[in-house]
């Protein structure tokens, strides 16, 4: 296993150009996690490489995790499975599905086991992991999302890069950031980062009372941050006018957005632009945080649907 492990190509911070976003006079700068790898994609690059790392160090041969059949996390630890060589095998939510993101897992080496609802939701059970322990010895076993300390201590990059590119857009400081929250293992390792110099707004993508509160004061304490309930009534799920807004942003960006996460993010930082919540001059800046599975078989706007992501 090479260096290249824990190389990180550079995410570009870039100028965003809306509408409502010049009405109100702030601006807006983001950091396209989407653009550093076509498989490794977005913030689980992040997430994972202290996870790889561990595993590297302690000669794990394989590497096992959690996530539903649209799972941006799971197909990230598959393709970093295969590309450094760890064996891999994926606890999936629900049912077997046939989906793009499925067939993925499968073509990358991943061995997937579907554990029903009901099995999915006892994975904050103390002795969960026991019995994948038993049949799978001495993998490295990660938390759903690529969450937990190992998680966390990864995304203080993503600080690092967004500061280093800030005179490229003319900027000598910033006031905020805003991004999507799944675990909330980004946003806390961006608060951590900040250490109070600037607050960090996530936009959660799982509605209030199902466990990102707790996992966000574990991991980063009780300040440096705000959630803003983006999750439209439940997670992964979509209406109408959402996806409209995704559509209608993509056209006047070009940047790729999916229903699950970065699109509510975004339309949730308009919402707040127009309520007023961010004065004039204000600057944000809004991490992409890749993961575009959601996407796959998109369907048309109007439709309401819902992703298992």
């Amino acid at each position: 296993m090479t260096q290249a492990l824990f190389d990180l190509p550079r995410a570009p911070l870039q100028p965003l150009a809306l509408p409502w976003l010049k009405t109100a006079g702030v601006e807006v700068a983001v950091l396209r996690l989407d653009l550093i790898d076509p498989l490794i994609s977005g913030n689980k690059s992040f997430k994972l490489r202290e996870h790889l790392r561990q595993a590297r160090d302690a000669g794990a041969p394989g590497l096992i995790s959690l996530g539903g059949n649209h799972s941006n996390h799971l197909h990230a630890l598959a393709a970093a499975g295969q590309r450094f060589g760890f064996a891999t095998a994926g606890l999936l939510r629900g049912h077997e599905q046939d989906t793009p993101t499925v067939r993925d897992l499968h073509a990358l080496g991943m061995e997937l086991h579907w554990l029903g609802y009901g099995g999915y939701r006892a994975r904050h059970q103390a002795d969960f992991w026991t019995p994948w322990q038993q049949r799978y010895p001495g993998w490295h076993c990660i938390p759903e999302g690529g969450g937990g300390k190992a998680g966390l201590s990864g995304c203080a990059l993503i600080v690092e890069q967004a500061r280093a590119q800030l005179a490229s857009l003319g900027w000598e400081d910033y006031h905020a950031w805003w991004l999507a929250a799944g675990t909330g293992t980004t946003l806390a390792g961006l608060v951590r980062a900040e250490a109070g110099v600037h607050q960090v707004h996530g936009a959660c993508a799982v509605p209030p009372g199902h466990g990102v509160e707790e996992n966000l004061r574990e991991l980063a304490g009780e300040d440096g941050y705000r959630l803003h309930d983006a999750s439209l009534g439940g997670f992964a799920k979509a209406d109408a006018r959402l996806l409209a807004f995704i559509e209608q942003s993509e056209a006047e960006t070009g940047m790729p957005l999916e229903p699950v996460y970065t699109g509510k993010a975004l339309l949730a930082l308009c919402e707040q632009v127009e309520a007023g919540l961010f004065s004039a001059g204000t600057r944000l800046i809004f991490v992409h945080t890749g993961g575009l599975q959601g996407r796959r078989g998109y369907p048309a706007p109007g439709r309401l649907v819902s992703y298992e992501a």
